[in-house]
């Protein structure tokens, strides 16, 4: 019988409450299965995995598009899912309440807002803003009383906007409105991720460890409660799946198919 999302979003807040923990990151159901197979204790959603998946670019997919996956994985999995809910799809509070509630219904156990614009000329939105709709995501989790985790995500870093003082600011104002985890994708340095921690304790922060390059054991050193790592798995296997299809049709050798994994495996695992 599968577990009742309740308990997974409840599974989900206890995590957060000490230690450091990995959330990888599938892009489809198969995916999803394997980490749950491999004893991750949650996953995230990945907006650029899941975009190549059906054969779209990042940041161009619809919100049909994601609810429909993010209730396909936390469907066939047990452990808890956070969703890189990107934007919110949409720019005023309203929009993004809407579709927060909407997203809640999927039976995710987390979720996250951005506040890029996707606007090079202007990648924030203006601080106001950006508080107001995540005052707005935290009103709609709580409308039904879900339990739902909320991440307030400052995407500064990943915009060229590399100043500590600006990102540390949002997080604090957001962690104010309701965020229950802050968030900073693009941070690198200890420093960076020492004082990110110190400014939001004692509310927990997530780590894209893609960027950083540290170990679990080092970030937790520093501090940070979970771990994600975007788009990374999605690029490995990207990575293996081209580097095989362009040596057939450049080359007309097969030598890169040598490294897939095991068909026997993926059958036990799946069962």
């Amino acid at each position: 019988m599968p577990l009742p999302t309740a308990d997974k979003r409840a599974n989900f807040r206890k995590l957060h409450e000490g230690g450091c923990f990995m959330i990888p990151n599938p892009v489809d159901i198969g995916t999803a299965k394997a980490l749950q197979h491999l004893a991750f204790k949650a996953i995230a959603s990945t907006s650029a995995g899941f975009a190549w998946t059906i054969g779209k670019a990042d940041n161009r997919v619809t919100v049909d598009d994601v609810c429909d996956h993010l209730a396909a994985i936390s469907s066939a999995v047990d452990i808890p899912v956070n969703a890189d809910f990107e934007g919110g799809f949409a720019v005023e509070p309203e929009g993004v309440a809407k579709n927060v509630a909407r997203a809640v219904k999927t039976g995710l156990a987390g979720l996250s807002i951005e506040d890029s614009t996707g606007d090079k000329t202007k990648p924030l939105f203006d601080r106001n803003l950006a508080i107001a709709r995540i005052k707005a995501a935290r009103q709609a989790i709580d409308a039904d009383n879900s339990g739902v985790l909320l991440t307030g995500r400052c995407e500064a870093f990943l915009w060229g906007q590399t100043d500590l003082n600006l990102v540390i600011d949002r997080l604090k104002a957001y962690s104010d409105v309701g965020a229950d985890c802050l968030y900073a994708p693009g941070i690198k340095t200890r420093e960076e991720i020492a004082a990110v921690v110190k400014a939001v304790h004692p509310k927990p922060v997530n780590l894209l460890i893609g960027a950083s390059g540290l170990s679990v054991k080092e970030a937790a050193d520093l501090g940070v409660r979970r771990i994600s790592v975007g788009g990374s798995l999605a690029r490995s296997a990207w990575g293996g799946f081209m580097r095989a299809a362009k040596e057939m049709a450049e080359k007309g050798t097969f030598t890169e198919l040598t490294g897939g994994y095991s068909g026997g495996e993926l059958n036990k695992m799946f069962g």
